[in-house]
């Protein structure tokens, strides 16, 4: 069974009949719904949700998100169950989504959340309470 006949039949038991010209009103309608959903936008959301679907990468961006300052690359290895070659590949990706800022201070780097990581985990956090 091919998709719009599928979609046909949905539309017949909603609305008690349902022929071709309802059927390429509602596919217009559910075309434009994907355009507005899709684009740049929807690349960029999933970069960053696919560099927080890891663990080490999302204690990372919740540490520095709590610090509320920057952390020197070396203050993560305590903190972290994972080798130092981890934690830089794992500095590297976040950076890389745009979730953290680094900066070379001397030998040492330094990182911080960006605003918009701090925005992500604010938004978990608010959603936690929701249930449905």
């Amino acid at each position: 069974m091919s998709s719009t006949e599928r979609l046909q039949r949905y539309l017949a038991d909603e609305r008690g009949g349902c022929g071709d010209e309802e059927v390429s009103q509602r596919l217009a309608e559910l075309e434009e719904i994907d355009a507005t959903a899709g684009g740049p936008a929807l690349d960029q959301d999933v970069g960053l949700l696919s560099a927080l679907a890891n663990e080490t990468r999302y204690k990372i961006v919740r540490i520095l998100h709590v610090a509320g300052e920057e952390l020197c690359v070396c203050e993560f290895a305590p903190l972290l169950d994972v080798s130092d070659s981890a934690i830089s590949h794992a500095l590297s990706q976040l950076t890389d989504a745009g979730l953290i800022i680094r900066r070379k201070e001397g030998k040492w780097r330094k990182y911080r959340a960006t605003a918009r990581a701090n925005a992500v985990l604010i938004a978990l956090d608010g959603s936690r309470e929701l249930r449905l």
